[in-house]
Parts: C-alpha cells; sequence; structure tokens
C-alpha cells in the first residue's frame, strides 16, 4: 500500500489494514479458546507445538512481516489441522493412532515451512 501512495498510508489504508488486524487477532483468539482443539493427549505434542505457530504468525503480523492475507491463510491452514486431529481424535476415543499422529506431525512441520516462507518474503504490511 505504501508503495503504491508514494511511500506513505492514506487514511483509507490504515482503515483497510486496521480491519484486517482485527481478523487475525479475533481468529487467533477463538482458536486459543477453542476448547475442542486443545491438547488432550500431551503424548502427540500437537497443541503445544499449534500455540507456538500461532505464537509465530501473531508476531509476523504484529511485526508486519505477514501480511493479513498470508496470516488469514496460514490460520486457515492450522485451523485445517485442529479438524482433523479433532476428528481422528473422536473417531478413536479421544487419542490418535501412530499414523494420524505422523501425518499431523508433517503437516505441522509444511505448516511451519510456509509460515518462515511468508515472514521472509518481500511482502510486508
Amino acid at each position: 500500500m505504501k508503495s503504491m501512495d508514494n511511500g506513505g498510508l492514506t487514511k483509507a489504508d490504515r482503515a483497510t489494514l486496521q480491519q484486517q488486524q482485527n481478523q487475525v487477532s479475533k481468529q487467533i483468539t477463538q482458536d486459543k479458546q477453542n476448547a475442542n482443539v486443545r491438547n488432550t493427549n500431551p503424548t502427540t505434542g500437537y497443541g503445544d507445538r499449534r500455540e507456538s505457530q500461532q505464537g509465530r504468525i501473531a508476531q509476523g503480523v504484529q511485526s508486519g512481516q505477514l501480511t493479513a492475507g498470508e496470516a488469514s491463510n496460514l490460520e486457515n491452514k492450522e485451523h485445517g489441522i485442529a479438524q482433523e486431529v479433532q476428528k481422528d481424535r473422536n473417531a478413536n476415543g479421544g487419542t490418535m493412532t501412530a499414523a494420524e499422529r505422523k501425518q499431523v506431525r508433517a503437516q505441522q512441520q509444511q505448516l511451519s515451512k510456509q509460515i518462515h516462507k511468508d515472514k521472509h518474503n518481500a511482502h510486508h504490511q
């Protein structure tokens, strides 16, 4: 936005950015408070990693390293993993099989790489 407005932000640009940041912040808060996806099986390590990645996304938004669109995309991917974990646990009496844990770890690793890539590309808020 700055590059299109000679290095500055217009009032409309600031309002748009604020709205996007508020949406991402609201989504992060909702995800953190969603009891259905909390780490109820500490042996998977899923919850700890999820919280760490949520923090990395939030930090990227706050620092301007992530655009609102990038953050939203990352949040959507994280939410998809959370839904899959919940579905797997519901299907298996609250636990996950070794194969399901392996798949979730792979998905989280892929998301971690995407977070890093998005934070270090040329796109900034």
